[in-house]
């Protein structure tokens, strides 16, 4: 069933991608450009933006900090005057860095929440009010099945990607009224810069063009939860659903912790 307009076509559609310079926000934007989505990708990484908008031409490139408020609302008043308008908004920044509660970092834990929920806030602040005014566009956020339940080595990793999960139903339900659309796209594991430090074998392990593959097919589809790969994230939802004692058991089990 479909719950958000679906996307037949993405000749001339405006997709802002923010976190696009390596993994799947970088795989995704080159998915969306082959399409004929007219693609803006932002990064604090400059260089590897500005790189990817001279590969891929008509593309546009705005290099910002997602942990900068000011900067974000810059970014996105510039995508709305050199594009017309904005038909989606992406937010697949993210950072992530193994902890377990025994080695708690404060400053590792705050770090995360400012780039992969804060982040996502500030981008909302900088479209939503030219969503509302257009009637129509849709944003999506690249939140992850680690977010469903607590997880070994997830302990500030996971939570932001809860919020995320959480933050995309709610605006689901006061945008959908709206004409706008909104998704959340919940990846197992992805081979990137970021799940490269794992020290342990990642099961069911996807490319990123793999991931892009999924999300872009869950957009035309007009899906609200994009998640995959499904022999992965289909065991990891029927393991959400069981009681605690069940759930705690089952999970040290499998990771063996």
């Amino acid at each position: 069933m479909a719950l958000n307009p679906r996307i037949p076509n993405w000749q001339g559609q405006v997709v802002w991608l923010v976190g696009a310079s390596t993994g799947i926000g970088r795989a995704t934007a080159e998915l969306l450009h082959a399409r004929g989505a007219t693609v803006v990708v932002s990064a604090r990484s400059a260089a590897t933006i500005e790189a990817f908008a001279q590969q891929h031409p008509g593309s546009i490139a705005l290099p910002l900090d997602v942990t900068d408020r000011a900067a974000m609302h810059a970014a996105g008043q510039q995508v709305i005057e050199r594009c017309g308008r904005i038909d989606m908004a992406v937010y697949c920044a993210g950072h992530y860095k193994a902890m377990r509660a025994t080695q708690f970092d404060l400053d590792e834990m705050l770090r995360h929440q400012q780039v992969n929920y804060a982040g996502a806030l500030h981008m909302l602040d900088a479209v939503l009010p030219a969503l509302l005014r257009q009637k129509a566009g849709h944003i999506s956020l690249l939140a992850s099945v680690a977010g469903y339940r607590g997880l070994p080595n997830s302990l500030a990793y996971g939570p932001t990607k809860a919020a995320l999960i959480n933050l995309a139903q709610t605006l689901y339900l006061d945008l959908q009224p709206q004409g706008l659309g909104v998704s959340v796209v919940n990846p197992g594991f992805v081979e990137t810069p970021l799940t490269s430090q794992n020290e342990f074998a990642m099961p069911a392990l996807i490319s990123p063009a793999q991931a892009a593959a999924e999300i872009v097919q869950g957009w035309e589809a007009g899906q609200f939860e994009i998640h995959f790969p499904k022999r992965f994230t289909l065991w990891l939802k029927a393991l959400s659903h069981l009681g605690d004692a069940l759930y705690f058991k089952a999970i040290r089990r499998a990771t063996g912790l």
